[in-house]
């Protein structure tokens, strides 16, 4: 019994993959079959069987219209206005009316093969929030009074205590209670290093556990993930409208009553006034209702959009909708944060003066094991510089931290004191070198003393470094023409050493969070279109402010909440293209909407005097609708 209920299983299950493996391509299978009926009735008909043909149109306009039929008329319920789709069954069943079964079923066809072609770009973007979707595990291993449970992710809450082993990948946002491991982050950082994380390291869901098994403690239910978010950014983005395309659609509902207007008086006035034939003029008046739908017009701008961010999405670049997409067109400016976006956001050695006399691999050996035990960014910096030196270091025999100012350890015997001037001696520490430590700190970088017995050992100097792709990443929007600005808490001399390093136009030293905002107004009514790169907390108020706001992935989750634009990877040069990916959209949609508008006015013309028959008309009609879809789609290779 129970070996037939696992069979039963298994069937349902191989069913319910086989629906979901066919229901995203529906549509096209149903357009399809109903132009290989439209084939088999037409080749019917000109064999002169005319009664059976009759029936096989009918069921070809029945399969290929009937996506199409149940949005329009969904939508038509629903906005109590007449739509595209509602002119387009009302082409087929009058071209049905006069007799032109053919080409009314050609019409049905060719409209659900373009409904099909819109419903594959929207497929296709969804793509990118699959293989999101993807990395992040469904499963996770709940500790639960000292035993170990497997559960789906969505099962845990806040609090829990789950286990990671080695080579798993991390199912929840948490913090680690226990052990130390190093996690590969490239998944979100784009960072190919793999980072060392101990207890109360923060670690995010979807990244992978390299070394150590870790207790983790979850911080965010499942819904709240950073990946989470990112998916939510991507679907928002998806149903969040442009402003070209609100306009469309505002102009679709007035364009399609003219039609049926136009198409009212067509059925009437040229037999009176003209002295066609009551044929002629209901046939001229259903031609007129084919070639003025404005099918093309409609689909010029949203599979083109849709292919964009798709594109920025597959690139890294998350936008929250085509709004900020299509206003990126029209950017001047951009305003960057210093802190973690134009630079690295952690310090590292620049410098390293040692008393003559003394070796800087002996001194950098004793620093470097007296600050093993820190985890001070300093400090931090100080180990990873003796590691790339690949001097050798071990724990300090004794350790003795003065909070604020310094470090006291004795290494293999001898006392040495590491700190700010003052905790060693800051006559001495001002004099040494010639007064070195003024000349290293007037460039902006933080000076560290190291002494020993003697005095003054030697000063360290270090600073937060530019990216290596900063300049890379200001010369491409130079290129384009973005003017660019730094703003930074920095001091005057320090922000001038930035600016200049890092070739911006111009930068604003001295800045506080809520002077950033100020500074964005003004430069808002100097260069109109503004945007803003932060990633940081303290960044969030002027990316709100900013035309544009632009994250940095790394960075605060308040900043990306905040922001129109995420880049997942802290990749600078990102920008750059999102700009040129948002001038390709717009040069797209500017082709689509001029060359349907003029396939239209061309037919109208055509079908007024006479010389385009109804195939022709849903031929040049429903081709336009695909080719401007096709352009659109272009936008997902680029």
């Amino acid at each position: 019994m129970n070996m037939q209920a696992k069979a039963l299983e298994a069937g349902h299950q191989e069913e319910a993959l086989w629906i979901s493996s066919i229901k995203p391509h529906a549509e096209l299978i149903a357009a399809l079959l109903s132009g290989v009926l439209i084939l088999a009735g037409w080749l019917l008909d000109k064999n002169g069987v005319h009664s059976a043909a009759v029936p096989i149109y009918m069921i070809a306009f029945i399969i290929g219209g009937f996506a199409k039929a149940k949005e329009g008329i969904e939508e038509t319920i629903a906005e109590k206005e007449l739509n595209v789709e509602m002119l387009m069954i009302f082409a087929a069943i009058g071209s049905a009316i006069i007799g032109y079964w053919t080409e009314g079923a050609i019409l049905i066809f060719i409209f659900a093969l373009s409904g099909a072609l819109e419903t594959y770009t929207m497929n296709k973007s969804q793509k990118e929030i699959s293989s999101l979707m993807g990395i992040q595990p469904e499963e996770a291993l709940l500790i639960k009074n000292g035993t170990e449970e497997k559960v789906h992710v969505s099962s845990l809450a806040v609090g829990d205590l789950i286990l990671v082993k080695p080579g798993e990948r991390i199912p929840a946002d948490g913090l680690i209670s226990k052990g130390q491991t190093t996690i590969d982050e490239a998944a979100i950082t784009g960072e190919s290093i793999p980072v060392s994380k101990q207890q109360n390291g923060e670690v995010f869901a979807g990244t992978v556990n390299i070394t150590g098994s870790i207790y983790i403690e979850v911080t965010k239910p499942a819904s709240e993930t950073l990946f989470q978010k990112i998916i939510q950014l991507v679907q928002s983005a998806q149903s969040e409208k442009s402003p070209s395309q609100l306009f469309i659609e505002k102009f679709e509902g007035k364009y399609v009553k003219i039609v049926l207007a136009a198409v009212g008086l067509m059925m009437f006035l040229p037999h009176f006034t003209l002295g066609w034939s009551w044929t002629e003029t209901f046939y001229r008046a259903m031609v007129l209702l084919v070639v003025a739908s404005p099918c093309a017009l409609v689909a010029s701008i949203m599979p083109a959009t849709l292919s964009a961010i798709s594109n920025g999405a597959r690139r890294g670049i998350l936008f929250k909708g085509g709004v900020h997409l299509e206003n990126l067109n029209n950017l001047k400016a951009i305003a960057f944060d210093k802190t973690g976006t134009l630079t690295k956001g952690k310090p590292e050695v620049t410098d390293v003066v040692v008393r003559e006399g003394l070796a800087e691999n002996e001194l950098l050996s004793a620093v470097a094991s007296i600050e093993s035990q820190s985890n001070h960014p300093l400090a931090q910096a100080i180990i990873r510089f003796a590691q790339e030196k690949n001097v050798a270091y071990s724990a300090p025999d004794e350790l003795e931290d003065a909070a604020g100012w310094g470090v006291k350890g004795t290494v293999k015997g001898k006392q040495w004191k590491i700190g700010k001037a003052d905790f060693i001696d800051r006559e001495a520490a001002l004099a040494f070198h010639g007064g070195k430590a003024n000349e290293l700190a007037s460039s902006g970088k933080t000076t560290v003393f190291v002494g020993d017995e003697y005095g003054i050992a030697a000063v360290i100097a270090l600073k937060d470094l530019i990216r290596e792709d900063t300049k890379q990443a200001l010369e491409l929007l130079h290129q384009e023409g973005i003017h660019t600005i730094m703003l930074t808490g920095d001091n005057e001399t320090t922000a001038r050493a930035i600016a200049k390093e890092a070739h911006l136009d111009t930068f604003i030293a001295e800045c506080l969070p809520e002077q950033k905002v100020d500074q964005l107004k003004k430069l808002i009514q100097d260069y109109d279109t503004v945007a803003m790169v932060g990633d940081g907390i303290n960044d969030a108020p002027a990316l709100a402010t900013a035309n544009i706001g632009i994250a940095m992935g790394e960075g605060s989750d308040v900043a990306m909440e905040t922001a129109d634009i995420v880049l997942m990877k802290n990749d600078l040069p990102k920008i750059a293209e999102a700009i040129r990916l948002s001038k390709k959209m717009q040069r797209i949609v500017k082709q689509n909407v001029i060359f349907s508008i003029s396939v239209i006015m061309l037919l109208i013309i055509s079908n007024f005097f006479q010389v385009l028959d109804l195939p022709f008309g849903v031929i040049g009609h429903e081709g336009s609708t695909i080719l401007v879809i096709l352009n659109g789609l272009r936008l997902l290779r680029s």
